[in-house]
């Protein structure tokens, strides 16, 4: 903490002490309380305005928070502020100041890690705009185009998969989600986690669709009893369609029904001579 330097000694020693607890203290107000009273003494350094920044953003004080990042970098000049900053304004929801955050000439100038952090931002605001599909272009570039998996991106592939999720694109969300948690090395996010429910979810998805297919065979194996039980109702077993069978085939009157009725076949006989004569007469 070199710029503590420019503080008595008593004092800096104080301030040291205070962004230390800070920084390990696990209750997030408690630590935003250690970092108000470091500024409260040393409100000209910049590390303690930053960190009272911080602080205030895992806090969720986002007005603090945009004040403080704004006066540390009136100090610092460092252009790493911007995507907290632009976050800020996100979460106050004042998405267009946030968008000129992101998309500004300082954003441009600002350095490759940056610059992927801004991207991540931009996808959250085109998200709470409703625009999910431009959500997924704001964070596409050369860092997702190479095979190569490289940890100092596994927040970008994180952003990437949940990006492509909200967007309906479970497939390829699973596949970038586990890229994230290879990359994760540090474990700072919960993609392997994500990715495991995804794939456990796939794999519910294929359980069901086998469910229906037994239920749908079992119906139709209902159907089948019910047609027998049909048969049953009517009194007609085995021995009775047999002897039916049987009858049929025992008279001819059942198989020709010209046999029935003498008068049908004379006058069928009598029609095929009219029309014979017709087709001479007509020649």
């Amino acid at each position: 903490m070199a710029e503590l330097r420019t503080l008595p000694s008593d004092l800096a020693s104080v301030v040291a002490r205070l962004l230390v607890a800070t920084s390990v203290t696990e209750d997030i107000n408690q630590a935003y309380q250690y970092a108000k009273k470091a500024r409260g003494l040393a409100a000209r350094v910049g590390v303690v305005r930053e960190t009272c920044a911080i602080a205030a953003y895992q806090a969720g004080d986002w007005t603090a928070a945009l004040a403080e990042f704004r006066a540390a970098r009136r100090l610092t000049g460092r252009a790493s502020y911007l995507p907290l900053m632009a976050d800020c304004e996100r979460a106050l929801g004042r998405l267009d100041r946030a968008l000129e955050l992101v998309t500004g000439p300082d954003a441009q100038a600002a350095d490759h890690a940056t610059r992927i952090e801004l991207r991540i931002v931009e996808s959250g605001i085109r998200r709470d705009q409703g625009l999910l599909d431009a959500a997924v272009v704001a964070l596409q570039g050369p860092e997702l185009t190479g095979g190569r998996i490289r940890p100092e991106y596994a927040r970008l592939y994180y952003a990437y998969a949940d990006a492509l999720l909200a967007a309906g694109r479970e497939d390829e969300a699973r596949e970038w989600f586990g890229r994230a948690a290879t990359a994760d090395v540090d474990d700072d996010t919960d993609a392997a986690e994500r990715y495991e429910e995804l794939d456990d979810f796939s794999f519910d998805d294929l359980g069901a669709d086998v469910g229906d297919d037994d239920e749908s065979h079992e119906d139709d194996e209902d159907l089948d009893d019910d047609d027998d039980e049909d048969l049953v109702d009517e009194g007609l077993d085995d021995n009775d369609l047999d002897a039916e069978v049987h009858e049929r085939a025992e008279d001819p009157k059942a198989e020709d029904p010209k046999a029935e009725d003498p008068k049908a076949e004379d006058q069928g006989t009598e029609d095929d001579a009219d029309d014979h004569r017709s087709g001479a007469e007509g020649r």
